[in-house]
């Protein structure tokens, strides 16, 4: 019997959202995960995306649109990452998906926008 746990739901959501064939789904995969797990550890996220990236890596052939997907989702893991750095630096350890929605309200808003 295989296990499955909350991360392996959070990197599936990441991998269907990535190979959705929409861009708006794409760009809107981060918010959505953050929306869907709020209580979930926002580094949780961030390894999520990463994860999926990794899926699609190695999965690929040079010059395919999984190779761009890939990329795309490593580029939302590092600015994802830096969102939950600047988090806990104010005060909210361990930061939550919960407040990275609200970092993203009251800051910096482009997770919302993207």
């Amino acid at each position: 019997m295989v296990r499955v746990t909350p991360i392996d739901n959070i990197i599936e959501f990441a991998l269907e959202e990535l190979l959705s064939g929409s861009d708006g789904r794409r760009r809107a995969m981060v918010r959505g995960m953050c929306e869907i797990w709020p209580d979930a550890p926002a580094l949780s996220i961030v390894f999520a995306v990463t994860s999926a990236a990794a899926r699609l890596e190695d999965n690929i052939s040079r010059g395919s649109d999984t190779e761009r997907l890939a990329a795309f989702a490593y580029r939302l893991a590092a600015l994802l990452a830096a969102d939950v750095y600047a988090v806990e630096s104010m005060g909210h350890k361990p930061a939550k998906a919960n407040d990275l929605l609200h970092f993203w309200r009251r800051v910096d808003p482009w997770f919302l926008e993207l």
